[in-house]
């Protein structure tokens, strides 16, 4: 798997995948293949929808409107309109249907009923009851949100090993640092 799905929605696992959006930023999304592979690999559909360069210009596009929606929301800010409408167009395509074979459950997509389906489970986060489990990870150099789950609601981070790991262990190290240094 080359992609990571931590968020607890397809939709902002879609929107991490431009990471560390604020320091070294880095695309997942880097060619068309990419984004073929972040469908299967979510879930969305079991065969690659054939993305071309411009399927992928378009679905960086609604990803960059998904964050934006997001970020705005939990800020308690108002959506931006352009932001509004680009995702509000593209899941206005028809979504990915899944089929039931002799093998089971099998979903087949272009890359336009791929990208509505996204943009239809960011309309549904956005307007549904999980808006306040929504929360940014705890590493000031990441900025996935995510949904919180846990049982008392205090998830930090988008994941232990990739967030949570590297804040305990520099929290550790600066403690120790500290001790050691006499007074």
């Amino acid at each position: 798997m080359n992609h990571v799905f931590l968020c607890g929605d397809p939709a902002l696992d879609f929107a991490g995948t431009l990471r560390a959006r604020r320091t070294s930023r880095f695309e997942m999304l880097d060619a068309p293949a990419s984004l073929d592979s972040w469908y299967v690999e979510c879930g969305l559909v079991n065969a690659a929808p054939a993305c071309e360069d411009g399927d992928l210009a378009r679905a960086v596009a609604v990803r960059e409107a998904i964050y934006t929606l997001v970020t705005a929301r939990l800020a308690g800010d108002g959506y931006d309109e352009q932001a509004l409408a680009l995702v509000n167009e593209a899941a206005r395509t028809p979504p990915a249907t899944p089929q039931l074979t002799a093998g089971g459950r099998w979903t087949e997509a272009t890359p336009e009923q791929a990208l509505s389906t996204v943009a239809r489970h960011a309309i549904e986060l956005l307007s549904g009851p999980e808006v306040p489990l929504m929360k940014e990870c705890a590493n000031p150099e990441c900025t996935k949100v995510f949904i919180d789950r846990s049982r008392g609601g205090r998830r930090e981070w988008c994941g232990m090993e990739s967030c949570g790991n590297k804040i305990k262990a520099a929290a550790y190290r600066a403690r120790k640092k500290q001790a050691a240094t006499p007074r």
